[in-house]
């Protein structure tokens, strides 16, 4: 009866410093502006993980996920290599990178200046946009997940929905980051549209199937400011986790290590490569390839050093529609009978969304 006792109170201290913490708007960023030398104890991952990272191998750095030339798409020789390539990624990683993508530098180096001004303005100015409603276009917060989680995650991210088509009004987005932000969405969902091309090719499908299903049709942008941590061996910067949808391109910025894969049971580095973009498959493309394709486990690691700016940008389909998701009936036969139930798009990325995200992996609901 103690021990309840105990939990009840520590639950509700946990609850009052995050509601504290929360209501200050100003994410972790404002805690290191304030002068922080130690992490707070919401940020304290608990004991069991922190002795498996001293006794389990934390990453076998010789392997390196594939890195895809995307140059010479259009010939068909070269698309066949390209196909082959990203194939033989998908269904052992369901992560690679890509280089010679069509996104310039200038736009990528636009975009994470952009999102380092946002994330360093005058805090009065960020808060006009602190919201934790995910249907708000436009959202800053730290974690997402902060109520439902065990661990609050060292990063501010700012979110950005742009429902397709691209709408043509975008004062709703905060002035430091506009432009850049609404010129690299324009680039970025013309490679999420290529991709999928090749994966649909990659399936023995036609080259707009993937499309055709609307896997594209809008996509959230989530721009994530990991600042320097006093005490990084303590925290997390993204819990494990795979990515709810069907794809998400990664822009990292330059310097900082962070991003780690799991594979085959080990945590693997995945390095910035210079003007490189990181794809992965999420959960969506595993279910609806019927296990074809890998959408795996991945998580981001803080560091004494800072800031670490990523971009991920995330096609999940028409989130604000009852839009249903199968396996694809090409890809189902006797000898490869369907894996997973239909899923509702809407109800599926709120369920998502609602769930502390160090808890939960989607795929394990849908499970014929």
């Amino acid at each position: 009866m103690a021990e309840k006792i105990d939990e009840q109170q520590f639950d509700e201290d946990r609850f009052n410093m995050l509601k504290a913490f929360d209501e200050t708007n100003a994410g972790v960023k404002g805690l290191i502006d304030s002068g922080l030398q130690k992490v707070p104890k919401i940020f304290v991952r608990p004991s069991h993980e922190l002795a498996q990272e001293l006794t389990k191998n934390k990453n076998c750095s010789h392997i390196q996920i594939p890195v895809i030339d995307l140059s010479d798409i259009r010939k068909p020789e070269e698309r066949k290599r390209i196909v082959e390539e990203v194939k033989v990624a998908s269904e052992t990683w369901g992560f690679f990178q890509v280089v010679n993508h069509g996104i310039s530098q200038d736009v990528i180096d636009g975009m994470i200046d952009g999102i380092k001004k946002f994330h360093e303005q005058d805090v009065e100015e960020k808060k006009k946009y602190y919201s934790r409603d995910f249907k708000r276009r436009v959202r800053f917060n730290c974690s997402h997940d902060l109520f439902t989680s065990k661990t609050t995650t060292w990063k501010d991210t700012l979110s950005i929905r742009f429902p397709g088509p691209d709408p043509n009004d975008h004062h709703d987005l905060p002035a430091t980051c506009r432009e850049s932000t609404v010129t690299y969405s324009k680039h970025v969902e013309i490679l999420g549209n290529n991709l999928l091309g090749i994966l649909s090719e990659c399936l023995g499908l036609e080259t707009e199937h993937l499309k055709n299903m609307e896997c594209c049709a809008g996509h959230r942008i989530h721009s994530h400011y990991y600042p320097a941590c006093p005490e990084p061996h303590l925290a997390i910067g993204t819990h494990k986790h795979s990515d709810p949808g069907f794809i998400t391109i990664l822009l990292q910025s330059q310097g900082i290590s962070a991003l780690q894969i799991l594979h085959k049971g080990q945590w693997v580095d995945v390095e910035p490569t210079p003007g490189g973009l990181v794809i992965n498959l999420g959960d969506l493309l595993q279910l609806v390839s019927n296990d074809k394709f890998k959408s795996s486990e991945h998580r981001a690691k803080v560091n004494p050093i800072g800031p670490r700016i990523s971009v991920a940008c995330f096609f999940d389909g028409p989130v604000n529609e009852a839009k249903i998701y199968g396996p694809i009936k090409e890809l189902i036969s006797e000898e490869s009978p369907a894996i997973y139930k239909e899923v509702v798009l809407g109800n599926y990325i709120s369920k998502f969304f609602n769930t502390g995200l160090d808890n939960y992996r989607a795929l394990d609901y849908y499970k014929l």
